[in-house]
C-alpha cells in the first residue's frame, strides 16, 4: 500500500514552483521551510476524518490486525527452518529456493488478504486526503503571502534551517480555515485522482494496518 507521503506527492507537485526545495527562514530574508505532507497530516479536517474512518471500518480493521498477527505466528516457523537450513553446511541457493519460494508466496497470499480487508478504510482514508490535499496550494500560497516568502522549501534540501524557519503550522492554519471538514464517505463512482487530477493516488497507512508480515523475508545464500 503506498505511504501518506506517496499520496499527498501529487498534492504538493500540483502547489506553487516554489514549494520544490529545502529549508531556510521567513524572516531571514524571504526564504522558508515547509513540509506539506505534515501540514495536511495535522489538519484538524484529517483528524476527525482519522477517528470516523476508525470507528466507521473498526471491524475490518481488527480483523486485518488479529489476520496479520495470526500471519506472522503461521510464518515464523518457516522462517525460523528456513534460517537453519541456510546455516547448515552444504546449503546452496538451489537447496533453499524451494523454502524461500513457499514462504514468498505465503507472504504474497497474506498481503493480498489484508488489503482485501482494509481496502474500504484505506479508500475512505484516500478520499478524505484528496479532500484536503485539494485545498493545499491555495493553503501554501496564503501562508507564504502572510510570512512574505519569497523561496519556500522542503526541510530535508536544507543543511540547516533554523525552526523560525518552518511555516508548516502555518500553512496547517490556513488549510483548517480552508477546510474545516471532509467527507469520509466517497461516491460509488469515485477513484483516486479524481479531485486533484493526479492518478497514482492511494490510501494511507497511518490509520490501517500495514499488510505487510512482521517476519524477516528469506534471501538466498
Amino acid at each position: 500500500m503506498t505511504t501518506f507521503k506517496t499520496l499527498l506527492l501529487a498534492a504538493a507537485l500540483a502547489g506553487p514552483a516554489m514549494l520544490a526545495g529545502g529549508a531556510a527562514a521567513a524572516q531571514v530574508n524571504g526564504i522558508a521551510v515547509a513540509d506539506p505532507e505534515g501540514a495536511v497530516a495535522n489538519s484538524k479536517a484529517w483528524a476527525t476524518a482519522r477517528t470516523q474512518i476508525q470507528g466507521t471500518y473498526k471491524t475490518q480493521l481488527d480483523q486485518a490486525t488479529a489476520r496479520r498477527n495470526a500471519i506472522n505466528t503461521e510464518l515464523q516457523p518457516l522462517v525460523t527452518a528456513y534460517q537453519r537450513a541456510a546455516a547448515a553446511p552444504g546449503a546452496t541457493e538451489a537447496s533453499l529456493r524451494p523454502q524461500a519460494q513457499a514462504i514468498q508466496t505465503k507472504e504474497q497470499a497474506a498481503n493480498a488478504e489484508l488489503q482485501r480487508l482494509t481496502a474500504p478504510a484505506s479508500r475512505a482514508q484516500a478520499y478524505a486526503l484528496e479532500q484536503i490535499s485539494a485545498k493545499l496550494p491555495d493553503a501554501v500560497n496564503a501562508a507564504v503571502r502572510a510570512k512574505n516568502v519569497s523561496l519556500l522549501l522542503r526541510p530535508n534540501a536544507a543543511l540547516f534551517a533554523n525552526p523560525a524557519a518552518d511555516i508548516t503550522s502555518a500553512i496547517t492554519a490556513e488549510l483548517d480555515r480552508a477546510v474545516p471538514s471532509v467527507t469520509t464517505t466517497p461516491p460509488a463512482n469515485w477513484q483516486p485522482g479524481q479531485q486533484q487530477g493526479a492518478a497514482g493516488a492511494a490510501a494511507a497507512t497511518t490509520a490501517t494496518p500495514a499488510p505487510a508480515t512482521t517476519t524477516r523475508r528469506p534471501t538466498g545464500r
